[in-house]
């Protein structure tokens, strides 16, 4: 199939620090910028394609940007050394290839019309993470709507080795479009075997929740959720969680472990805590939770993230129970979505059903058109929503 013409302009949502100062600056900002092309000759874009994005996933990570609270040293940092004073955000998506370089199809076999998502991390390929098979943790990996142009927008050109070969006839679009972020999940619910244990998650946000569905369909034997947000809990008990504590944040230290939290969870688990805890708010009360609420011997995965300093308490304690502690970042590139296709494919087990009905409210609310974008009432929705996505193209044009 031929690659189709790309427009010299397009529409996209962007960080413009043109607009003013990051800290006294909110949002993103629609507008027309120059589309991406494919330059003949030039190795980069010989092993690159241009996709025409389908749908793109809002992540925590966007909503960092929005509220200018995440990623300002490296979009700014970027943007110095490109000279620029936009940068186009986002990087979850499903999107169709319309333009392909000779490289991209004769060693990856991508053509115009194929569906595809990508790995948000774009790897070095060089450095001693990359060699010995730590790409996640590449030491120079760029990421896509940060440090380079992202997926809110009509085009985006990508290196052909960040794609993933997506089947919409077996994963709904919408869903399809946030396989990155319930990555991230896989890979938290894969730092150790979770078949038969007990698994209690701290904090039902986005990930969280995406985490509820991966623990059960990894075998888990009884699911805990932990959140103050009363819609979150809901989220998390109709998504299979067996139990879900909505606690009382009122007079509760900010640092130390919360006693009705740690005492709910050993009672729901035999007395002696749970096997696994999963940390997804990032929170130093919940880390602290987390830790007192896990055997001994147990496991504590941390997914969660805040700037600053974070306390331990009873770090002593925390030793002398064996318990370990596991850091989560990504997704292992291309290990996690080996185990995220099936896990959506499957039918049988609903995760993407329940993704589609609960998470995503069967895209009412949740489900914005780009030409239709607007920021006020799309800062609106995104306090309303765990997840939102935004219909750039729509359908494929070339399939």
């Amino acid at each position: 199939m031929r690659a189709v013409p790309i427009p010299e302009k397009m529409t996209a949502l962007v960080y413009d620090r043109g607009e003013g100062p990051w800290e006294s600056t909110r949002g993103l900002v629609r507008c027309e910028v120059p589309a991406p092309e494919l330059v003949s000759g030039v190795g980069a874009d010989e092993a690159s394609v241009i996709i025409r994005p389908l749908y793109s996933g809002f992540c925590g990570s966007d909503r960092g940007i929005w509220f200018r609270k995440s990623f300002k040293d490296m979009i700014c940092g970027s943007l110095d050394s490109e000279s620029r004073e936009r940068r186009v955000i986002g990087h979850e998506m499903l999107g169709e290839i319309v333009s392909a370089g000779r490289r991209a199809q004769r060693k990856y076999g991508y053509k115009p019309g194929d569906i595809v998502s990508t790995e948000s991390h774009i790897i070095c390929g060089a450095c001693y993470q990359c060699r010995v098979g730590d790409t996640h943790v590449c030491a120079e990996d760029k990421i896509i709507g940060i440090s380079l142009d992202g997926c809110f927008a009509e085009y985006i050109k990508l290196p052909a080795k960040a794609l993933w070969r997506t089947d919409i006839s077996k994963i709904r679009p919408e869903v399809a479009a946030v396989q990155e972020p319930f990555g991230n999940a896989v890979h938290a619910c894969t730092k150790v075997d979770l078949r038969g244990k007990s698994v209690a998650i701290f904090g039902t946000g986005t990930i969280g929740l995406f985490a509820v569905l991966v623990a059960r369909g990894l075998g888990a034997g009884r699911i805990l959720g932990i959140d103050p947000n009363p819609r979150h809990a809901n989220m998390a008990r109709q998504l299979g969680a067996d139990d879900v504590l909505q606690p009382d944040l009122s007079g509760a230290d900010p640092i130390a472990a919360d006693p009705r939290v740690t005492e709910w969870v050993r009672k729901n688990t035999g007395g002696g805590g749970a096997d696994v805890t999963l940390e997804m708010s990032g929170f130093n009360s919940s880390l602290n939770n987390a830790i007192e609420s896990t055997r001994r011997g147990g496991d504590v995965i941390l997914f969660g993230i805040r700037d600053g300093q974070m306390v331990i308490d009873q770090f002593s304690k925390l030793v002398m129970n064996g318990v370990a502690m596991h850091s989560v970042v990504g997704r292992q590139i291309f290990e996690t979505w080996t185990i995220t296709r099936p896990l959506l494919e499957d039918r049988n087990n609903r995760i993407q059903d329940l993704i589609w009905e609960v998470i995503l409210n069967r895209g009412e609310g949740t489900v914005v058109d780009l030409a239709d974008w607007e920021k006020s009432s799309f800062e609106q929705s995104i306090g309303q929503h765990p997840k939102m996505v935004i219909r750039i193209g729509g359908e494929p044009v070339l399939g």
